[in-house]
C-alpha cells in the first residue's frame, strides 16, 4: 500500500491493520518521504518534484518482497495511486488498484526523477489495473480519465465524488456508501 501524500501516518498503519485482519493478507505500507515525514501537506506538495520514481517504486517492490507473498497487489491513494499506476512498469505486482492517483503528473511535481504514470502503462500489462475514481475530482480530470481508459486499465467511476472519497471517513469528501462499494469491487479485483 502505498499512502497519499501526507505519507505514513495513524490513518495508514489503521488501514494496513484493518485490511490485513478482515482479509487475511500480509499488508506492507511505507512512506514516500522517508527521512522528511515531518513536512507538512504545503512542504510536500512543494517537495514532490524530488521524489524519484526509481526509489518509490524500489520501496514498493521491496515491500512486496517483504511479504514473501506469491502474489502481490498494490493500492494507493492520491499521490500513492500516481506511483501504483508506474508500478505496473515494475511487472513485479500481479494486481493493481489505484484510487484517485494522478494520471499526468501535476505540473507543480514535475522534476528530474518523475516518469508520466501513463507512459509506466505502456511497459506493462494494464489489464491488471483497477483505477477507483470521482467524476469531481480536480487532480483526475475527465479527459485524464478517458486517456487513462483508453490504455486497457478497468476505469470506476462514482458519480459526484471527489477526491479521497474512500480511504480516510474523517475527511469531508468521504461518502461511506461509494467507499464500501469501492473496497469490495478492489477486493473482488485483488482475489481475482
Amino acid at each position: 500500500m502505498i499512502p497519499d501524500v501526507m505519507g505514513m501516518r495513524p490513518l495508514f498503519d489503521g488501514l494496513v491493520a484493518r485490511l490485513a485482519a478482515e482479509w487475511g493478507w500480509s499488508v506492507a505500507a511505507f512512506e514516500i518521504y522517508p527521512g522528511r515525514e515531518g513536512l507538512d501537506v504545503t512542504a510536500r506538495l512543494a517537495a514532490a518534484s524530488t521524489l524519484a520514481d526509481d526509489r518509490v517504486l524500489g520501496d514498493a517492490v521491496a515491500a512486496a518482497d517483504l511479504t514473501a507473498a506469491d502474489r502481490v497487489g498494490i493500492l494507493g491513494f492520491c499521490m500513492g495511486g500516481m506511483y501504483t499506476l508506474k508500478a505496473v512498469s515494475t511487472g513485479r505486482f500481479d494486481r493493481h488498484c489505484p484510487f484517485y492517483g494522478m494520471i499526468r503528473v501535476p505540473e507543480a511535481w514535475q522534476g528530474p526523477g518523475q516518469g508520466e504514470p501513463l507512459d509506466s502503462l505502456i511497459a506493462g500489462d494494464t489489464s491488471t489495473v483497477l483505477a477507483v475514481v470521482g467524476t469531481v475530482d480536480a487532480w483526475t480530470p475527465p479527459d485524464d480519465v478517458d486517456d487513462l481508459e483508453a490504455t486497457g486499465v478497468t476505469v470506476v467511476r462514482y458519480a459526484e465524488a471527489d477526491h479521497g472519497f474512500v480511504h480516510d471517513p474523517d475527511r469531508p469528501a468521504h461518502r461511506a456508501r461509494d467507499a464500501a462499494d469501492a473496497w469490495r469491487r478492489v477486493k473482488a479485483w485483488l482475489d481475482a
